[in-house]
């Protein structure tokens, strides 16, 4: 899962990036046919007249240009950061969604297979539940015959290796949201040291030979902190996520050792 979602997300990386790159390259090609241009422009003029408004530009279209204004060389990282931290980030939700199970049903289920069948019965009913506390109650009770105190510990210790999964990637989202804006600051600072050049080099304040290094560096922050408020919203919304389940774990364990205390006491 985790391969099969870099790869979708290299994928689309690269394929905006082409994208990017040839508008650029068509923006910065001379214009050989001016007057067919003009005139298709006073014709484009004429029909927007009698036409109803639409829509001037889409937001696909306006964030492509400024991708390409801020400068493809540094707004490419940040693309990169923004695009691998949504795929981490999307895995670890699905993942973390099939690990939400109902554990007072699976609780009933072990409760009902303890009566009927014995430990072993338990075990199958934990082998074929899928998530994580399926799985630590499953280590519990393969320490069954070594005494309570053993089967806590168990689920305790299998509790903690559990958790550290749910968490895996974690690290890398919060990379991600780190690496954006230091991104897009860097930009920001090579822009404004190109305008201080050119400022230097024409010995005069110019708006015209400044305006294109500011945007850059306006650009490029802006791009940054996108990315980094986008990643920061999924980062916050997994980590609640795995407080839920550990909470839910914890308090399953809980009922799984009353549930095998009961069942010790009875027979």
């Amino acid at each position: 899962m985790k391969k099969l979602f870099a790869l979708l997300a290299v994928f689309g990386m690269l394929n905006f990036g082409t994208t990017v790159m040839a508008q650029e390259s068509e923006e910065a090609a001379p214009a050989a046919t001016e007057e067919v241009a003009a005139t298709e422009e006073v014709a484009a003029e004429d029909e927007v007249a009698a036409a109803p408004a639409e829509e001037e530009v889409s937001i696909h279209k306006t964030l492509k240009t400024k991708f390409v204004e801020g400068g493809v060389g540094w707004m490419l990282p940040v693309l990169a950061c923004l695009v691998l931290g949504l795929a981490i980030s999307i895995e670890r939700i699905i993942y973390l969604t099939a690990a939400d199970t109902n554990n007072k049903k699976l609780l009933k289920k072990i409760e009902e297979a303890l009566e009927k069948g014995g430990v072993e019965e338990a075990k199958d009913v934990c082998r074929n539940t899928r998530g994580p506390v399926a799985s630590i109650f499953y280590q519990g009770l393969l320490r069954y015959n070594e005494g309570t105190e053993m089967v806590e510990k168990s689920v305790v210790s299998y509790g903690s290796v559990m958790m550290g999964q749910m968490e895996s990637g974690l690290t890398w989202i919060s990379l991600f949201i780190a690496l954006s804006p230091s991104l897009g600051f860097m930009g920001t600072v090579v822009g404004m040291i190109g305008a201080f050049d050119s400022i230097q080099a024409m010995g005069d304040i110019s708006p015209i030979a400044v305006a294109g290094g500011i945007k850059v560096a306006l650009l490029t922050t802006l791009f940054g902190l996108i990315a980094a408020v986008i990643l920061q919203v999924f980062y916050n919304y997994i980590v609640v996520k795995i407080d839920g389940i550990v909470n839910k774990m914890e308090d399953a364990s809980i009922s799984l050792m009353d549930i095998i205390a009961k069942y010790k006491a009875n027979h």
